[in-house]
């Protein structure tokens, strides 16, 4: 094995070059560009058992079961299943105290004539790391932005070297296994937004840390993970669906965080376009809340993915800024209401130019890019502390001119004032409850959800029992 290798022909003359690996390359949907790389480089007779390209619908059916969607992970995990219970019952007799076999799968939607849309597709290994032993597998979700077919096949050539390259030989550092699926390759041209990690090879990950990876080296914009943990596609979850999101720290979730989303989704349920339908209920973590980035501490991460999931919430990670930017992003997935719950401090850095240096328009162009769907802000209010005044969104001091900019969103019904809030949550801080948590302040606990402070005590979260109480 070659350690060093990075170019995608050395990833492969490596891999043909190894005694071991031995599988069946299953291609539908853009040639079989994995499979020619093997072959070009030579020696492929010691890597490539079979390749297929079962691209009508009725023999793909036939092979590998039907599918109401061709481009999907049901599709891939019927590639898989086949594929790889072929090669045990074909070759396993014979040569199976000496191989590790594999099969590799990919089910691809490129850009062509009738379809000038950004490239899609799904991509998986199912891999043996000793002889005879139970497979592992990794499935990727990709996204693929040339602008031609060819260039979109050449891209995906690459990813699929990367991906088995790194199954057999990266798999033990899972950043430099990440981070090596895009090599020879960059964003402008490829997103990886899911990665999930299964099998006796990776025991013990925990593949909502693969999707923080996915974020942290820009991989994708954004990577989502349901309450139950188990890491999606986006489109898997919001799909046409109205969408109803937090950003926020979450460090702890208090008892305003709460009472914020609660109230929010009480408005946005009865607004008359949603007709009955029930949203998904994110909450988003940027780069920048995940302190105390940007290298996020795993234990800290997990421990505010496990409260957010243990109150029932989807969590998206993203490197978004700007909530115009986490607008469009959605937008992309549904043509259904989108609600944004905020504190009425994120209204007033929605009128602060320093957040746009990048936008023509300023503040104007990000309020037009962020509301020009269904898209509403619903606003909960503060308390002043030194006048102890209470603030809503129709009332809080704005600067000239942007209080004829809020009075033209109020009027349109983007901005929504929060009606039916707590006032007794108003003076709760995260950063305070952190603070007493860490000094072991008993106070906290009246500050958070009585599961939240359940879940805290029970596995010692954010500091907890760690200090002695002053």
């Amino acid at each position: 094995m070659n350690e060093t290798a990075s170019s995608t022909q050395q990833k492969a003359l490596t891999l043909n070059r190894d005694s071991m690996p031995y599988g069946t390359f299953a291609e539908i949907g853009a040639g079989q560009e994995v499979a020619r790389w093997f072959f070009h480089v030579g020696g492929a007779a010691g890597t490539v058992a079979k390749t297929i390209s079962a691209y009508d619908m009725a023999v793909s059916n036939a092979l590998y079961g039907p599918t109401q969607q061709y481009v999907s992970r049901q599709r891939l995990k019927g590639m898989l299943d086949y594929e790889f219970g072929q090669l045990l019952e074909r070759l396993g007799p014979a040569r199976g105290d000496t191989t590790t076999f594999f099969a590799f799968a990919d089910t691809v939607a490129t850009r062509n004539y009738r379809h000038r849309e950004v490239g899609r597709g799904w991509m998986g290994i199912r891999f043996q790391t000793r002889p005879r032993e139970e497979p592992s597998e990794i499935i990727v979700h990709v996204h693929l932005f040339d602008s031609t077919t060819v260039r979109q096949q050449e891209t995906l050539g690459v990813l699929g070297v990367n991906l088995i390259y790194g199954a057999f030989y990266c798999r033990r550092e899972l950043t430099v296994l990440v981070g090596a699926l895009m090599d020879e390759l960059s964003r402008e041209r490829a997103e990886i937004d899911m990665i999930k990690l299964s099998g006796p090879a990776f025991t013990g990950v925990d593949n909502r840390l693969m999707s923080l990876q996915l974020v942290e080296q820009n991989l994708t914009d954004a990577a989502m993970f349901t309450a139950s943990g188990e890491v999606v596609q986006p489109s898997e979850v919001l799909y046409k669906r109205p969408i109803l999101v937090e950003r926020g720290s979450f460090r702890p979730v208090t008892r305003l965080t709460l009472d914020l989303l609660e109230r929010a989704r009480e408005q946005f349920v009865g607004e008359p376009d949603m007709l009955g339908q029930q949203p998904v209920v994110l909450a988003e973590m940027t780069l920048r809340n995940l302190i105390p980035g940007p290298d996020v501490e795993h234990s800290d991460f997990l421990a505010r993915a496990d409260i957010l999931g243990a109150l029932g919430f989807d969590v998206l990670v993203s490197r978004f800024e700007p909530y115009y930017q986490l607008a469009d992003y959605l937008a992309a997935y549904t043509d259904g209401m989108i609600g944004i719950a905020v504190g009425l401090p994120s209204v007033r850095e929605i009128i602060d130019e320093k957040y746009y240096p990048d936008l023509p328009g300023g503040v104007l162009e990000s309020a037009g890019r962020l509301f020009k769907r269904s898209v509403k802000m619903y606003v909960y209010p503060t308390r002043d502390p030194s006048s102890g005044e209470v603030h809503t969104v129709e009332s809080a001091p704005i600067p000239s001119p942007w209080q004829h900019l809020r009075a033209t969103l109020l009027e349109l019904r983007s901005l929504e004032p929060i009606r039916r809030y707590n006032e007794s949550y108003l003076t709760i801080f995260p950063q305070d409850v952190l603070a007493k948590i860490e000094r072991n302040d008993p106070c906290w606990e009246n500050m958070v959800p009585p599961s939240v402070a359940a879940m805290i005590k029970a596995k010692g979260l954010f500091g907890y029992g760690c200090t002695t109480a002053k």
